[in-house]
């Protein structure tokens, strides 16, 4: 960082009279590099790190130049190397991540190596809030009995997580129970600027949550990428992106009476998912943004993977400053972070004109009406009014639709449980949970919830006992500013006890249904639902038997539970009857603005910030009282939780075309990470299932799958595992359907893609998986590709990619291919028993570059098909040629 390219070096002035160094942008601008001042923001930022990491090597002269001349609709075919000053981890993903550090470790040793050359060149802050489960709620003891059973079944980890503490310099970890990692980022990790080596420059980040983005909401530039770039970026690799578009969001106007910012980031997700913002910057500006609270910038911002772009930005102004001060961060802190954004002529909300974006897009926020998203998409919004007609609809119309496929008449039955004389039907909520980063870090919304949860307590309205309530706050400090406003008692009477401070039921931690409720919706196919606070509602994510569920603010989520059902119109029904026997509408117990704003202060104490943050293990026994292991490099045991990964023992592989390959699976449109990672609870049937009782684990003992993400034996074994999955070799059904689940044909016998891909791998047959449409959408699921690679699969053919499941494909060394112009999985006419070469494929690979499918039919015909290399640059080549990421990131930092 000692180098002065375009006398860029300065020294600039805090607040407090002290001097401090920056890597000026004003002053690349006055060197003639570029009009820098008309840049978007987010991309003056992400410039910043190319000048100050600019070694002639990585980062060079000519990236500098490149991003200050970024044109708002040129080609985009430059990468940037960007340099991020810190790493997030949440425990799914930092666990098998550290996994491979210490796989690492053992081969560096091997090559004769001092183990400690692997050390992350970067701070890394591990945060564990994938772990806990729902498995107590509705009462007083529901979050230490669920720490209890969390800490019983992930003590081998979180041993794991104690050796890596110790091991590592730069590597810290969170533990359970403090919250969930976007919330401790945003009110805690994120100091603002950093400095190092005399030179003060910005918090930049990537994270391994998709939610990473949520941070933007205070002027940081970052996002999710995959455990596996993540890796690479802990060891001093640059972080690889084309240049992107940024599209300029201009809000105007404000927010109605009654609106909240969850209806706002639904009304923006649907938005912007129709302007196509995938693999691009937004960036917000204009009077709107400015007036906006930062958690409600924040709730935006951490969305943006559903709206599928890279981030949700937005500027440091004098809000922002607020925030880290109510927050609790020093002043010093304060002092360096908002005079440095100033020197830089960064601060301020950009009005409009001032910046030349790739489009911009208007939205009043006067338009915003109170909404839902669902059953199965966050795009899908619903407004309030519509919710009983739409679910109405959905219920008979076909899959292909959205719907439920199911006859209209059985929309009303009810059916009974055998229990308690309940009847359940169609359009019953069974999982009501304020729960997942997006709202449970608003002050706004969980006040108003707790606000409506206050009036429907006096009004005598009350939750039925059977439906699964929980409440699982973003931080500690949600709890102390509920109970500091006297509302926690009221959300408490509702079912809404504190039950885990982690992301719960939008992982799909929701824990177990009641048996006989279970039951009742297996045997008759039922539409039952879950409302929750979350982000995500893909298929069989909650909770594998719930087919609907709809996304909502936590007011919302705490009035469906109350009503017990989603099909009913809360503008014209009433939520419930109260003591006086009259009935008790929406509108009766919704709180209004000025009732919110009295309670806020009580979120805005930077003393409870402080306290709570100051000392992350005081009231942590169960994590203290765990053992730790010491040494550079990992004692591996026997255990079914960590064990050391192969990704180090191959040699590496020669690149070339890919001969006599056979499809281990052809999906549809819109397979997510959910569908291909495994996640989530499995059965004894299962391929994980077996391994897991040979190895004398109990079936009450088998955990999730995120549990054991890091051991790939069974991670492996739950690759394209979902229930709900659908591979089109299958024959149909004879009702027309498709056969869901991990299946494949294996020689025209039905068998699990594991036991089949175990076969192909013996008999040295390549495999590869055809795809339609965003392939891999959602979490940044390193496992998708971990797991696609284990199974023997050389390539991916699919329509179109979500950009970090395919960067993690070939950062696996998996190819990404994609079809061209109007060729699909669907014109190619496949019966699953054909077989396929790949030609084009060399050593002197270049990025996009056409690759050839050659189809052999069973009759002996063939048919060739052009696809396009979806190796985008110059540096994901030399990972593919290494045989992936992780094995070029050792051999460049153990030499050799």
């Amino acid at each position: 960082m000692s180098h002065n390219l375009f006398n860029t070096r300065q020294s600039f002035k805090l607040a407090s009279g002290k001097q401090a160094s920056l890597y000026s942008l004003p002053a690349l601008e006055a060197a003639g590099i570029g009009k820098i001042s008309r840049l978007p923001v987010s991309i003056r930022i992400v410039l910043e790190s190319v000048l100050r990491n600019c070694d002639g090597r990585k980062v060079t002269e000519q990236h500098v130049r490149e991003l200050s001349n970024w044109k708002p609709n040129a080609p985009r075919s430059e990468e940037i190397p960007f340099i991020v000053a810190r790493i997030v981890l949440q425990d799914f993903t930092g666990v098998p991540l550290l996994a491979d550090l210490a796989a690492m470790r053992d081969a560096a040793a091997k090559m004769g190596k001092d183990p400690k050359v692997i050390e992350p060149l970067v701070p890394v802050n591990l945060v564990v809030d994938h772990s806990v489960q729902i498995d107590s709620y509705n009462n007083p003891n529901a979050l230490k009995i669920n720490m209890e059973m969390e800490f019983e079944r992930n003590t081998e980890r979180y041993r794991f997580m104690k050796w890596g503490m110790q091991a590592f310099d730069t590597f810290k970890v969170v533990p359970p129970g403090i919250g969930i990692v976007h919330q401790v980022n945003l009110e805690y990790l994120a100091r603002g600027v950093l400095q190092k080596d005399g030179v003060t420059y910005p918090d930049t980040l990537v994270g391994t949550d998709s939610h990473t983005t949520m941070i933007n909401g205070i002027g940081v530039v970052g996002w999710g990428v995959g455990g596996i770039e993540a890796e690479a970026g802990m060891l001093g690799q640059p972080v690889y992106f084309l240049t992107p578009d940024v599209v300029g969001v201009h809000l105007k106007g404000k927010l109605r009476e009654g609106v909240t910012a969850t209806d706002l980031v639904l009304t923006v997700t649907e938005l912007m998912r129709k302007h196509k913002v995938v693999g691009k910057f937004v960036e917000f500006f204009g009077e709107g943004t400015a007036a906006l609270t930062l958690p409600d910038r924040a709730t935006i911002a951490n969305m943006a993977p559903e709206y599928g772009a890279t981030m949700g930005f937005f500027p440091v102004d004098d809000v922002t400053v607020q925030f880290m001060k109510n927050t609790g961060r020093t002043a010093d802190e304060v002092d360096a972070f908002e005079s440095y954004f100033k020197a830089q002529g960064l601060f301020g909300i950009p009005k409009a004109g001032s910046i030349d974006y790739s489009s911009v897009v208007e939205l009043d926020l006067d338009s915003i009406v109170p909404s839902l998203a669902g059953p199965k998409r966050p795009q899908d919004r619903i407004a309030l009014p519509k919710m009983k007609e739409t679910f109405d609809t959905l219920f008979s119309k076909p899959i292909a639709e959205n719907g439920f496929n199911q006859p209209a008449d059985k929309l009303n039955t009810r059916y009974a449980t055998g229990k308690d004389n309940l009847k359940i039907g169609n359009g019953d909520v069974l999982i009501a949970a304020i729960t997942s980063c997006t709202n449970t870090s608003n002050p706004g919304v969980l006040l108003a919830a707790g606000l409506l949860a206050k009036k429907a307590v006096a009004k005598g309205l009350k939750v039925a006992p059977h439906i699964k309530t929980s409440l699982a706050p973003g931080s500690r400090v949600v709890t102390e500013y509920l109970t500091n406003a006297g509302l926690l008692q009221s959300l408490e009477q509702l079912g809404f006890s504190v039950a885990a401070y982690g992301c719960t039921t939008c992982i799909g931690n929701a824990g177990p249904l009641r048996e006989d409720i279970d039951k009742t919706i297996t045997d008759n196919n039922l539409v039952c639902a879950a409302v929750l606070s979350g982000n995500r509602n893909f298929e069989a994510r909650i909770h594998p038997n719930l087919k609907a569920n709809f996304l909502a603010s936590p007011p919302l989520v705490v009035a469906y539970a109350i009503a017990g059902k989603m099909n009913i119109n809360l503008d014209t029904e009433p939520l419930g009857v109260g003591r006086d026997g009259q009935p008790v509408y929406l509108k009766d117990i919704w709180p209004n603005s000025a009732e919110v704003q009295t309670v806020m202060k009580y979120a805005a104490d930077p003393a409870v910030y402080q306290r709570l943050y100051s000392d992350l293990t005081k009231d942590l026994p169960l994590w203290n009282a765990i053992p730790a292991p010491t040494g550079n490099q990992y004692q591996w045991d026997d255990s079914t939780y960590i064990a050391r990964p192969p990704f180090f023992d191959a040699a590496v592989p020669k690149i070339g075309d890919i001969k006599g390959a056979k499809a281990l699976a052809q999906f549809g449109d819109s397979v997510t990470t959910d569908h291909i990672s495994p996640a989530g609870s499995f059965k004894p049937s299962t391929p994980a299932g077996k391994y897991l009782q040979g190895h004398k684990v109990e079936v009450k003992d088998f955990n999730s799958y995120g549990s054991r993400r890091g051991n790939h034996e069974v991670m492996m074994r739950g690759t394209f595992a979902n229930v709900r999955i659908k591979n089109l070799m299958l024959p149909p059904n004879a009702d027309g359907s498709r056969i869901e689940g991990g299946y494949t044909l294996y020689k025209g016998e039905q068998m699990a893609i594991y036991d089949a891909a175990m076969k192909y791998i013996a008999d040295g047959t390549a495999t590869v998986i055809f795809a339609g449409e965003e392939y891999g959408t959602g979490s940044s699921r390193d496992w998708a590709a971990k797991g696609t690679q284990l199974l023997g699969v050389k390539a991916v053919i699919a329509k179109s990619y979500e950009r970090i499941h395919r960067s993690n494909l070939v950062g696996m060394g998996v190819l990404p291919l994609q079809f061209k112009g109007n060729d699909s999985l669907a014109s190619l006419n496949l019966s699953g028993n054909e077989t396929f070469d790949l030609t084009g494929i060399s050593d002197n690979l270049k990025p996009q570059q056409d690759v050839t499918l050659t189809i052999t039919r069973k009759d002996g015909s063939k048919q060739n098909v052009a696809l396009l290399l979806r190796i985008d640059t110059p540096i994901e080549v030399d990972y593919y040629r290494n045989g992936g990421i992780l094995p070029y990131v050792l051999k460049e930092l153990a030499g050799g």
